[in-house]
């Protein structure tokens, strides 16, 4: 695969979540992304990053978490990529069911959903790599 035109790596620390934020704000400007979808687009990345670096990673600094951003047919492709042992999203709650709606977390994977066209996960032996796809 070629190089990635845009490419972040932290160490899994949810104090790089800020690092992140300022590479999505810095990739979007530099690609003209529609003010309208920004919110959702940094909402879904952070919460990306987040899973990756607590629920894959488990917070070991160590460990790291990968992002890069490509574009490929009029789609913003953003891959996260963990080294985690991989999940099952299927199995994530429902946030939107009654009992889950009080709770803390949960919420992440169906907000992705709403704000990208498209997310899809790469199960590997090495991590998970979860790929969220923006219609530009």
């Amino acid at each position: 695969m070629a190089e990635s035109k845009y490419h972040l790596e932290i160490e899994s620390d949810p104090n790089n979540l800020i690092t992140v934020e300022e590479f999505v704000n810095y990739f979007s400007v530099d690609l003209n992304i529609k003010e309208e979808k920004m919110a959702g687009l940094l909402l879904s990345v952070t919460e990306a990053t987040t899973n990756a670096i607590i629920h894959a990673n488990k917070g070991k600094k160590e460990k790291t978490v990968t992002i890069d951003v490509d574009i490929e047919d009029k789609k913003l492709l953003i891959r996260i990529k963990d080294q985690g042992p991989g999940f099952d999203p299927d199995k994530v709650p429902d946030p939107t069911e009654p009992e889950n709606l009080l709770k803390d977390s949960g919420r992440g994977l169906y907000l992705m959903k709403i704000y990208m066209d498209e997310v899809k996960y790469n199960v590997t032996p090495s991590g998970t790599e979860t790929i969220l796809v923006l219609n530009l």
